[in-house]
């Protein structure tokens, strides 16, 4: 604290004393500031902890991801004839492959328009997706791919209806080419395969739909003849993908084909007929061999820097800034812990990381034996992710384990389906009529889980309900509200008799049309409706939550958020699921909980920053007190000055008087 003051005597030093004394009054404001520092350098090693513990937290994360434990690798002997990646299901294994030829996309092309700003015309243009039987001269459509409409604006140029087909994003790509006669328009299909060749139909402006001018140009139906709504030409086939696998042909709609070999992905590059290739798939033992190095690397780090904060150094004499703190303590103990716990119900060969080479040593860090490791993949590799992972093996082909939360026990748990999870549907009351007028019943109100969207469906008649079916499932799949909505159905037939079926499983499942001409039509005057059912069941002898097709586990039961999918062709028991957590996940958790906002650490760093504010409201009272005992001590000392003063005047006084006494003779 300063001092601020004159010394008004000469007999007393007044600042000099009152500076002495001060420093003796402020040595609580001294060990104030001293636990102050303290305070503050223990919220920096909780800092320091937090950031320690969130880096082991996201290594963590990496390393419990089965696919880094279920890695196969991929390899083709001619890499220009395809490439190949695997995922974790895919089993090692070499395969021949000999691929006879690519699919490819449907292309469309218009006649020679003499500039891309020559005006076309305006209406609708709706694509739809089929395969062509050139020889039956039949379009079928293909129902899994929805009808799309496109408006044209009138007197749209050509450059402007390509633009609004781009626009749209129905599946269909458009451009212009000039072939050196003109510019053409081009439409190509954007998925390859037979099954999604193109039909374009036109609501032309101009009234007519099938002549060769206006929008209807652009008309393409590939069993009509020209000038009768087939106004495009055909610039490439729709062709699937044609292969040999080990000898069996396989027929795919793309080059990129997922399904031929299991968990593998192929992409058909070129063709090499006569000359087949290999595909390899192996273990990838060095993916998992990082991810334990990872796992020991990433806990070793942040046991370093707890046992730095924690512990005393002999050298130094220093002792840790967290040494003897009981929070500091239990994350230790329970870091250890939960890796020297053995897991339980995994079922797997291992149950420990000991026996996979991975091992405290005497400083509490972990280790890995290499050789250990490779030993434990070369007997048993499928049951080292049981050891970092969680993993939910199911007895039964139609239940499969989808995901589990914190509050999931590892353990055996038997499932059993009480009703099974079912689709909302509206079957019709009589065959539907199979004649579709414009303007009279072409048109349907359709609400799918909620959403109602209108469906037009293409003027004729048609040749069976089969059809009929196919047209309205695409034109309903197409609507803008149910797309939105991610809502779509299935529409099947029985006897001439439509039934609509929503994709959605469960409750919230569910189908219904509109009184009206068009909903009359394709149901009758009674259309039956059935809403959707959840899957209903136990896990573990609880009752379970059913959604859809998903029956989770119980709260407060060991299976509490256990995620199960049922797909099971009936009900009754339906075997058991086990379900272990792996190490990095259970150590992950174990990270989550301390890091939380209302976690250990929070708490302990709340505290401290508490404290700090106590010491600081402390050390403004003392401040306050002191500025007072300052003033108080000058006030007393600069009056002691002046009484010293007045004291010296007086001696010099009766000094200088004694001395002007007449000497006695």
């Amino acid at each position: 604290m300063a001092i601020n003051g004159t010394n008004f005597g000469t007999a007393l030093d007044v600042n000099s004393i009152v500076s002495q004394l001060m420093t003796l009054e402020q040595r609580p404001l001294t060990l104030i500031s001293n636990e102050q520092g303290l305070t503050q350098s223990r919220i920096s090693s909780w800092g320091k902890l937090k950031g320690a513990l969130s880096s082991l937290q996201a290594v963590l994360k990496g390393v419990h991801d089965l696919d880094r434990f279920k890695a196969i690798k991929a390899a083709v002997g001619d890499d220009s004839v395809a490439s190949a990646t695997a995922g974790s299901t895919a089993v090692a294994g070499t395969y021949s492959l000999e691929v006879i030829s690519l699919a490819q996309q449907h292309k469309l092309r218009s006649d020679a328009f003499a500039s891309s700003a020559d005006t076309v015309g305006g209406g609708t243009l709706t694509f739809q997706f089929g395969t062509y039987d050139s020889g039956a001269n039949t379009f079928t459509l293909n129902a899994s791919k929805a009808a799309q409409s496109v408006a044209i604006a009138a007197g749209a140029s050509l450059s402007a209806v390509r633009d609004a087909v781009n626009a749209a994003n129905v599946g269909v790509a458009a451009s212009i080419v000039n072939d050196g006669t003109g510019d053409r328009l081009v439409f190509s299909s954007r998925d390859s395969g037979a099954a999604s060749s193109l039909k374009v139909t036109v609501a032309d402006g101009d009234g007519n739909n099938l002549d060769n001018a206006g929008l209807s140009r652009l008309a393409y139906d590939p069993t009509a003849g020209a000038g009768s709504g087939k106004n495009l030409a055909q610039a490439a086939a729709a062709q699937d993908a044609v292969f040999r696998i080990d000898g069996v042909t396989v027929t795919k709609a793309g080059n990129v084909v997922t399904d031929a070999i299991a968990g593998v992905t192929l992409t058909l590059l070129k063709a090499n007929s006569g000359s087949p290739t290999s595909v390899t798939l192996s273990r990838d033992t060095e993916s998992v061999k990082k991810a334990i190095e990872s796992f020991v690397g990433g806990y070793n780090d942040a046991t370093r820097v707890l046992r730095e904060l924690t512990a005393y150094n002999a050298e130094t004499r220093q002792a840790g800034l967290l040494q003897g703190d009981p929070v500091a303590t239990s994350i230790a103990s329970r870091m250890r812990s939960t890796l020297n716990a053995a897991l339980t119900a995994f079922g797997g060969s291992f149950s420990s990381l000991a026996q996979i080479g991975v091992a405290f040593q005497k400083d509490g860090s972990l280790a890995l034996d290499s050789a250990k490791l490779q030993s434990a993949m070369n007997t048993a590799f499928d049951d080292i992710a049981g050891l970092f992972t969680s993993v939910g093996k199911s007895t039964h082909p139609g239940v499969t384990y989808r995901g589990h939360t914190a509050k999931t026990q590892a353990g055996i748990y038997a499932v059993s389906v009480t009703q099974l999870a079912t689709r909302g549907a509206l079957a019709g009351g009589q065959a539907a009529g199979l004649t579709i007028t414009e303007g009279v019943n072409d048109t349907l109100s359709l609400t799918v889980d909620g959403t109602t969207a209108t469906v037009a469906l293409a003027a004729g008649t048609y040749a069976s309900a089969a059809a009929l079916a196919a047209e309205l499932q695409t034109r309903a799949n197409g609507a803008a509200a149910l797309v939105a909505a991610g809502a779509s159905i299935t529409v099947s037939e029985s006897g001439g008799v439509l039934t609509v079926t929503s994709a959605r499983y469960g409750s919230s499942s569910t189908v219904a049309v509109s009184a009206g001409a068009a909903a009359t039509s394709l149901f009758g005057d009674a259309p039956a409706a059935t809403a959707g059912l959840d899957v209903a069941g136990t896990i573990n002898g609880a009752a379970a939550a059913g959604s859809g097709r998903i029956l989770t586990g119980a709260a407060g039961d060991a299976s509490d958020g256990l995620s199960l999918e049922i797909d099971a062709p009936a009900t009754g028991a339906l075997g058991t699921v086990s379900f272990s957590r792996g190490y990095a996940i259970n150590l992950d958790e174990l990270m989550q909980e301390l890091l939380d906002a209302e976690g250990a650490i929070a708490g302990r760093t709340e505290g401290l920053n508490a404290r700090l504010k106590a010491l600081d409201r402390r050390k403004a009272g003392i401040s306050e007190r002191l500025a007072d005992v300052e003033r108080r001590y000058r006030a007393q000392y600069v009056a002691l000055d002046a009484m010293l003063q007045r004291m010296n005047t007086t001696s010099n006084y009766l000094a200088s008087q004694l001395a002007a006494l007449p000497t006695p003779k």
